[in-house]
């Protein structure tokens, strides 16, 4: 099962862009074959970078994963037909290296190693400070 699906992909980019990534036949449509097969070589990449961490594959995908995989996604779709852009490139970059990160246990994705999310201990306590000005203080002002 990949982390990112047809909808996260066009939520990310854009019909038009996924269509233009994915459509080697000049139908119209996003190819959903061709778009899963990137995504499946998107959430491997990711697994060999959290392999060490978690339990594979992820039960439940955190949004920052699946923003990962749409962005390898997108760098993997292009090619000879779609120029790479250094935006494409650079989130690409910028994907890898925060899996290296979460390899290294410097960022976290809030799961156990287990692969779920994290417990969590409790609520915040919030107790009120005393002000900084007395009432009316700044009338004047």
């Amino acid at each position: 099962m990949a982390y990112a699906t047809t909808e996260d992909m066009t939520a990310r980019f854009g019909s038009s862009e996924v269509i233009a990534l994915t459509d080697r036949t000049a139908a119209g449509a996003i190819d959903e074959t061709v778009l899963a097969q990137a995504l499946a070589e998107a959430t491997a990449e990711i697994e060999g970078y959290l392999t060490a961490r978690y339990a594979l594959p992820l039960a439940s995908v955190p949004r920052l994963v699946v923003g990962i995989c749409c962005d390898i996604a997108r760098y993997r779709l292009s090619g000879a037909s779609v120029l790479e852009t250094d935006p494409t490139r650079n989130r690409y970059r910028d994907a890898v290296r925060l899996l290296e990160q979460i390899g290294a246990g410097k960022v976290s994705l809030g799961l156990s190693p287990a692969g779920q999310p994290a417990p969590t201990a409790g609520g915040a306590m919030v107790r009120p400070g005393q002000r900084s000005f007395p009432p009316g203080s700044l009338e004047d002002w």
